[in-house]
This record gives C-alpha cells, structure tokens and sequence, in this order.
C-alpha cells in the first residue's frame, strides 16, 4: 500500500526546500547535527512518489552500509519501490559500469579485483622482479610502497611530493619506486587484475574518452545524488560531473565545516567549487541543528567563522540547555588524566552513561596516559582510532627488554626480544634461550654465543649494566629506548610515527619508583590479559569511548572531553607550514566540538614535557592554547575557564597561566616546536 507523506509536519523549512528541489544542479550545505541523513531519505522518496523511475536514481555514498539504510528508511517511508534505487559506493557502481564496458577499455569483463592483500603481494612481486629486494640500504615494504601508489592516484599528485609529504626518509628511492608503480600497472594490466584505485582511473577514463557511454549512462541515471561530498577526492568528483554533465540534476550534500580527510585524498575544493563547476547550482543551507545546546552551538560557530573559505551558516537550536562549555589549563598531562577521570567517575554518580560520554584527541599517542589512568581506575573504555597503546607492537618491543630485566626467565619476553635483531632467526633464538633459561645462564652466556650480530652484542652489554633494584624504571626505560631506536627504524617504516609513542612510555614509568609495580599495571591480572583489555570491562558493560576526532566524525555523546587543546596539538605541529592544512586542523577541531549534546570539556598541559631537553635543561617548556581559542577573544567570550586548584594546577603560578614571560607566543617558539617534530618523524 503507498503512503502520503506529509512533508510539510516531517521537514524543517530548509529541508523541505532540499527534498522539493528536482530539477537542475544543487549543492546542499548541511551543518553538523542538520538532519543530512534525513533530507537524503526523504528527497528519495520525494522523487519516486513525483513518478520518477527509482532505476533512473542513482544514490552515491562511502559506504554500501549508509546506503541501503537510507533506500530502507525511504521504502518505510513511502512503498518497495525505493529499493529499486540504484545505491552503492563509487568504487561498487564503477565496477557495475566497467562490467558491461571494459572492452572498450581494452580489459576484459571477466577482470579481477584485488584485495589489499592481493594488492600489496603484486607490488612485492613486481619489486622482486625488478631487484629492488636485494638493496643494501633500506628500501620500503609492500605496505608502503602500495600506500605510496595508492595516495598518489587518489590525490592526483606526482609520487614525488607523496613521499616529500608522507615519507620523507624514502626520498631517496623516489626513481625506483616510479619503476615500480609503472610496472606494476603493466603487470595488472597484462593479467587483468584491478586494484580499488583502478575501478575509479578506468571510469573515468572510459567516460572521457567515450562519449556515447557517457550520454548512455545519463540516459539512464536521470537524477544523481552524492552523500558527504566534501569527502570525495578529485577522481571521484570528476567522475560524478561527468555523469550528470547532460542533464546535471544531481544534487551533492554535504558540510565544507566537515572536510577532514585530505590524508585519505580528500580535496576539500571539491565542494567549494562545485557552484563554479554547475553555475546555476542553487545552494540550500541546513542550519537548524537537533544535537547540541545552543552554548556549544554558539562556540562552534565562532571558531568556524574565521575560515578563510566557506559556505555562511549559523547553527541554531531549539533544544534546551545552556551548559556554557568548559576549558581547563591542568598543570600536566597527568593532571589533564586525573581531571577527566574524576569528572567522568562524578557524571556517572549523577545518572550519565559511560556510554554517552567521549575523549577525543586529535592523534592516537594522546591518550596514552589516559588510558592507563582510565585503567587504574578501574573506568571501562574502548578506543577507536590510532594504535591502542599498550597492544602497540613497538611498545610491546621495549616492554619485553624491561620484563627480562626484571625476571631474566621471561622466555615469551626473551624471544620477542632476540627476534627483533638483525641476523637473528627462530632457530638462533631458540638456542639462545635454551641457554639463558635452561641451562640457567642468565646474562652471563660466553662471547661466541652472541658475537654474530652487532644488535646481540649491545644488548648484552647493555643488560649487564642496567639495574633494575638500583635504578628507577624511568632510568630503564630511557636506556632501552636508545637502544632499541635503531632497531625501530629498521622494523617499521613509519617509525617517525612510532616515537611519540615511546616518550609516552618513559614519562609513565617516571611516575614509579618500584619497577615490580610499573610492570603489574602495565600488564594487569591475569597475566595473559593486557591493559587495554582490562580496560575494556566485560562485554555487556557500558564503556567510555576514546576516540580520535577523525574516527569520531558523524557520531555524538552527551559529554564530551577535548585533550591538548594547545599549539603543536591542535593544530597539529605538521601543519604550521601549510596555510591550507591549518585549515583543515580548524574544520578538525570544529568536528570535534561539534560532537558534544549537552557538556564539552576542552583540556590542555599547561607543562608540557613531551620533547624533553630539546627546548630548555629543565625539560619543560609551558604550552600556548590553541590558536583556534584565541581568535577574536572565543576563550573569553563562550567559554568558561575552570577555577583554579591544587590538584589541578600544583604548585605552578596561576598568573604564568593567564599572560606573562611563560606563556610563550613568539616566533621562536613555534620554530623550536617544528624543529624538535621534524626530527620525531
């Protein structure tokens, strides 16, 4: 039976006028919290209960998943005919087309596609042919070099400036890697194999260089329709204007506040010059917001106000609540911890979820402390996004060096520790370890036995000096860290990444003098559990969610807590030569904001002991907020600044915190910030 709807009593003015909308070009600009997701799913029933033929609607999104939830909320909505709307991702509706015209393409329409695995052991293939396997010097893995392939398709940019931007350490290999690429296209090629980049470079290729396909497929797909535009990459884009280049009814939605994912090829001009593109697209604007309190409503709209280029809107709300957001200046990163726990443990004595409650972070590392604290106090979390700390493999790396230390019988310990060496293998290890533990060596084995690898002899050098009753586990730490630097660079190519990880490790075993202890709360009972396990609770509990912001995009908490608000942070430190990429850390921090209902909590260390002695010989330096809270005095105007107190702030003079000589602001501070990060990656 087919349904009226009433669309009047369903829709707010702005939507109604988006899901009327038929004909011609439109670009809608949906704020966060805007009822995106429900303008697209009634504009489809609109369109089929108007008598357009569902087959001739084509509805593009990210995810196969996005898409048959609006084409079923659409059938509930109106009748069955909704499902018949041609749905899917960019990637499943290219392959549909190629099926049927590969043969113009020079392909065959029994052609395969590739997983990433498959993928990255065709590029290994192609470097093993090529002889790039057998380099003495360091050359990258599969992984990386697909990776490298892979970003330079979806950003349309030379593979020179990927590794310029991306690995900088490859640079050297920027030739052989061109090698590779091109050979790996004529290997796939030769054996019609596709990989997920070549469904969209052979779209497009076939809807340039064949017109009567294009007019086909217009014919066709009368009405288009794109979800999250301004996270498509160029490839994508093109590929979309070309499809609707005859009729040009397409209508592309999405939130320029919103475009985070450059890293993934994402080009945020794609929605800002798409009424250039369609010069007579109309642009609809969602304002109306149905998530947050009008207080952090007021506050998002001001740090995405000094944009430099943008789609003018003001978020507004009907719903009430007038919770101003906070922001809290914690003397340290540990403090910032001890804050969040107790204001989580507080929210839920007053009747708030774990659930509903969020920690973003703008990169994986800054929770690290976090979570051991979260841990600690027995508060149940899950993590999303970035590496979870202590399941790191790197981190797992060093910990075996101190375990062994601390019981020198620790055979699972030893042989992930011998394995990591070079010209060291599982037979090796394993004799070694026979020795160590089974005929009770220890340390003291005889020098034939590890003279074979330089790595071998360092480390036994190095656990004959170290000692764990004497020294502090911070002492220890420090010592195998250096050590184990070298062999990090070899085993993982993006160890640049990796290293923020280990300066979180050795300022958490600062904060003990047993190193018995340190070792039970980073591997807390039963034995075979790690920390991040224990932290997640049983499987039916209600956990804390920390998330990075980018994991975080297009969900929502009651409360919501934002760490390292500060300079190098957000924005992050690799984006202060670029005006475009500081940019995107403001429509990142926006999102962030954007996430939070009722409360939001923005946190930063005023002391900052991340880069150690590089800046001063105290190894502190005081942080600067972000800039993103200064502009136009946003921190004085919408934001409450918590009161200061002891457990919060220590012994740190309040009136450092709020001006003078140690809120650094010059220039020279954020050359040595770049400095000492440069040398991190």
């Amino acid at each position: 039976m087919r349904r009226k709807i009433d669309y009047e009593k369903e829709l707010n003015a702005a939507q109604l006028d988006a899901v009327r909308s038929v004909d011609g070009p439109y670009l809608v600009i949906a704020g966060a919290g805007s009822g995106k997701t429900r303008t697209l799913v009634y504009r489809v029933a609109h369109l089929v209960e108007k008598g357009i033929k569902p087959e001739e609607i084509l509805l593009l999104t990210f995810t196969r998943k996005a898409a048959e939830e609006m084409l079923r909320r659409a059938s509930l909505l109106l009748d069955d005919r909704c499902s018949k709307v041609s749905g899917g991702t960019f990637h499943s509706f290219a392959n549909s087309v190629l099926r049927k015209y590969a043969g113009l393409l020079g392909l065959g329409n029994n052609y395969s596609i590739m997983d990433q695995s498959d993928a990255e052991d065709t590029v290994n293939l192609v470097r093993t042919q090529l002889g790039f396997n057998k380099s003495e010097k360091r050359f990258p893995r599969k992984s990386t070099l697909l990776e490298v392939i892979s970003r330079s398709v979806n950003r349309s940019e030379e593979l020179g400036v990927v590794l310029y931007d991306e690995y900088p350490q490859f640079i050297e290999w920027e030739e052989e890697i061109i090698k590779i690429r091109d050979a790996y296209r004529q290997y796939k090629r030769a054996k019609s194999l596709l990989d997920y980049d070549d469904l969209l470079v052979y779209l497009k290729e076939l809807l340039t260089r064949h017109t009567e396909v294009r007019a086909a497929l217009s014919r066709k797909f009368k009405y288009i329709m794109v979800d999250e535009y301004q996270d498509t990459n160029k490839l994508q884009a093109y590929v979309v204007c070309l499809l609707a280049s005859a009729h040009k009814n397409i209508m592309v939605v999405g939130d320029d506040a919103q475009s985070i994912y450059s890293f993934r090829g994402a080009d945020f001009k794609n929605i800002i010059d798409f009424p250039k593109i369609f010069k007579d697209a109309r642009v609809i604007t969602l304002e109306e917001n149905y998530r947050s309190t009008q207080p952090i409503l007021n506050l998002t709209n001001e740090i995405i106000r000094s944009a430099k280029e943008k789609f003018e809107k003001n978020l507004y709300t009907k719903k009430p609540g007038d919770n101003i957001p906070v922001f809290v200046d914690a003397r340290d990163e540990h403090s910032q911890s001890k804050y969040i726990a107790d204001k989580i443990l507080e929210l839920r004595e007053e009747g708030t979820e774990l659930s509903d409650i969020a920690v973003l972070f703008r990169s994986g590392w800054h929770s690290n402390d976090l979570e051991i604290e979260l841990t600690n106090r027995n508060i149940p979390f899950v993590k999303y996004g970035g590496q979870k700390f202590v399941e790191a493999a790197h981190i797992k790396d060093v910990m075996a060096h101190v375990r062994i230390t601390h019981n020198p019988l620790d055979g699972v310990s030893w042989y992930r520790v011998l394995l990591l060496m070079r010209g060291v293998g599982q037979k090796t290890a394993e004799r070694i370890i026979e020795e160590i533990i089974g005929q009770k060596k220890g340390f003291d084995l005889k020098e034939d036995t590890f003279s074979k690898t330089e790595d071998m002899r360092s480390l036994f050098k190095l656990l004959r000096e170290v000692d764990g009753v004497k020294q502090t586990p911070a002492e220890l730490m420090h010592a195998f860290i250096k050590y184990y630097q070298p062999l990090l660079k070899v085993k993982y190519d993006d160890f640049n990444k990796r290293l923020n990880d280990l300066d979180s490790l050795e300022r958490i075993a600062a904060r003990y003098s047993s190193l018995e202890q340190f070792l039970v709360d980073m591997a807390l009972e039963p034995p075979e559990r790690n920390i991040i396990e224990a932290g997640r609770g049983d499987k039916d509990d209600s956990r804390l969610t920390l998330s990075t912001v980018h994991s975080a995009k297009g969900l929502e908490w009651q409360t919501v807590f934002v760490i390292y608000v500060a300079e190098g942070h957000i924005p992050s430190y690799l984006s202060l030569e670029s005006s475009d990429a500081i940019e995107e850390e403001r429509r990142l921090f926006y999102v962030a904001l954007t996430r939070a209902k009722e409360n939001l909590f923005l946190l930063k260390p005023h002391v900052d002991r991340s880069p150690r002695s590089y800046f001063s010989e105290s190894n502190t330096i005081f942080t600067r907020v972000s800039r993103f809270l200064e502009e136009g005095g946003i921190l004085d105007k919408y934001i409450q600044v918590e009161g200061a107190s002891n457990d919060i702030f220590g012994d740190i003079d309040i009136e450092d915190m709020v001006g003078g000589d140690t809120r650094v602001r010059d220039a020279e501070f954020l050359d040595m910030l770049k400095d000492y990060y440069r040398d991190q990656e």
